[in-house]
């Protein structure tokens, strides 16, 4: 077996002592982490100059094809006015092949935040227009769109959805929550081909390998990413580390809900290449930017949202998929979707008794107070996204609550305090994926995507050690790796990234121009820039 030396580093491991110079990897493995004058005999030395190695990063909570089918659509995140949005619209119709695909707008960047399908129209008109909002929650399409996908006036509201509609009963070109997945996405799954979609698996393997990202777990996975995932594994495109979570969508029929749960347990109990199935993914809400996420009190002009899962039917699944062993990750937004997921959490242990369970509550945006303290009690994951609270994005966000509840936004140390599990993870596309901008947000709550935004609520920063530990350990542990990766340490597996600069010398401002140097999975390297 051959033994690799890395030697002349910085190695911050997420493990103790915190630090060392140098790491041999044996068998895929780390054989040895510690000081360069301790270090055994390697068939192999290679010299890092004195850069910064890290773990490498699982993002916890991703997207892939949604990731690899963005990269390669009209960008609008940062289009800050309806004009630049009809702009990048019309420079894109050119190379459009019957239809054209935007994804990132935001709600203030459109007048009165209501977007219709005239203002798209007034751009493009003769081709369907998809623009997925930037927290993928909500699909803005022209009347070309709303033609192909048979949506009329008489089109029904479907559950947890809303088909936006202006006084005369008309569709107006924004789809809401399930509208838009039921509508907008199912049309582009149907349409979209193999070509397609292994297209996007490299294109988000590539991108993610090079950004150190070594992990992934997909958080709304579904046939066409089990059979994508499988053709790149079958051609070796595809090193990363995969875990998914099986979407079930709330049918409104109990029977219906239970067979989806028992599909994704059949799927866990097979090995697939590329990919394994852990668990299932149920989304409770939507979210605060769309005045979609159920909260415990109303939004700023008086509004609310009603949870996508009533609690009769979330219930039952959630105790059946903990019953049957999987994983079970919830998206909850606002804090009376928390408080519903923890409930449901708390009465599978009741009806399911005392086994290991290692349960997620995605994103928590805004959660209410003790909630963290009840998670640690639950034994329930934190998955939280620092580039959420981007200062870029955050005024309408904050706009929406409009009280006291801003204060509390993104609360990452109160997970900490509690000492609750926190997973750090990106949610691409609906931010951007790579990692050391991720840790660029969470280190400072200042704005990787415009410096000139002015960071908010630093005090919930986290110094960059944690920040980055909560990305790589804390990430692997959040799927049931943590005794085997995410760290760097002897019999861990050789899993890390080398940066060109060290932020923790030049300080955290460096991981806006810092890149990866090398990518390193199981003791090969994946990826040299």
């Amino acid at each position: 077996m051959t033994r690799v030396l890395y030697r002349n580093a910085r190695v911050l491991t997420a493990d103790e002592p915190g630090w060392a110079e140098a790491v041999v990897v044996e068998d895929a493995r780390f054989a040895y982490v510690g000081s360069a004058a301790d270090a055994p005999p390697a068939d192999e030395t290679v010299d890092l100059a004195g850069r910064v190695v890290l773990p490498g990063f699982t993002d916890a909570h991703t997207h892939l094809l949604m990731m690899g089918d963005a990269l390669g659509q009209v960008g609008l995140t940062d289009a800050r006015s309806l004009d630049e949005i009809q702009a990048r619209l019309r420079a894109a119709r050119p190379a459009a092949d019957g239809v054209l695909r935007g994804r990132g707008w935001l709600f203030d960047s459109i007048p009165g935040g209501a977007p219709t399908a005239a203002m798209i129209d007034a751009a493009v008109a003769d081709i369907p227009v998809y623009l997925d909002a930037n927290d993928y929650h909500s699909c803005w399409v022209n009347t070309a769109a709303l033609a192909e996908l048979g949506i009329t006036r008489d089109t029904p509201d479907p559950i947890g959805g809303r088909i936006e509609r202006d006084a005369d009963g008309e569709a107006t070109g924004m789809l809401y929550e399930t509208a838009a997945v039921q509508y907008a996405w199912a049309h582009r799954d149907a349409t979209t081909t193999d070509a397609q979609r292994d297209a996007a698996v490299d294109r988000v393997v590539a991108a993610y390998l090079a950004s150190g990202v070594v992990g992934a777990v997909d958080m709304a996975f579904d046939e066409h990413g089990l059979s994508a995932l499988g053709r790149a594994s079958a051609r070796g495109a595809q090193p990363l580390r995969i875990a998914a979570h099986w979407f079930v969508a709330n049918t409104g029929d109990d029977a219906g809900n239970l067979a989806q749960v028992a599909h994704a347990v059949e799927l866990a109990r097979v090995e697939h290449a590329g990919v394994r199935v852990v668990g299932i993914k149920l989304v409770l809400d939507g979210t605060i930017d769309a005045c979609t996420a159920a909260m415990c009190h109303p939004y700023a002009d008086g509004a609310n949202a009603a949870p996508i899962w009533p609690a009769e039917h979330l219930l039952p699944v959630v105790a059946a998929a903990d019953a049957a062993g999987l994983q079970i990750a919830l998206h909850a937004i606002g804090d009376a979707a928390s408080t519903l997921a923890l409930d449901a959490i708390e009465h599978a242990a009741a009806v399911n008794g005392d086994r290991p369970r290692r349960h997620r509550i995605e994103h928590l945006e805004y959660a209410a107070p003790g909630t963290a303290e009840r998670m640690a009690r639950l034994g329930v994951t934190a998955s939280m996204q620092p580039v959420h609270a981007d200062p870029a994005i955050f005024a309408n966000w904050a706009a929406q609550l409009g009280d006291e509840r801003v204060d509390r936004a993104f609360a990452w140390p109160e997970f900490e305090d509690a000492g609750a599990l926190l997973a750090f993870s990106t949610d691409a596309p609906t931010a951007p994926h790579e990692a050391l901008a991720n840790m660029y947000v969470a280190a400072t709550r200042a704005s990787a995507l415009d410096p000139a935004s002015a960071a908010v609520h630093p005090h919930l920063a986290l110094p960059l050690e944690r920040a980055i530990a909560h990305a790589t350990r804390d990430a692997a542990a959040s799927t049931g790796d943590g005794a085997w990766r995410g760290r760097i340490a002897a019999g861990h597996a050789a899993d890390f990234a080398v940066l060109d600069v060290d932020p923790f010398a030049e300080g955290p401002d460096a991981l806006l121009r810092a890149r990866v140097v090398r990518t390193v999975i199981g003791g090969r390297t994946v990826y040299e820039g």
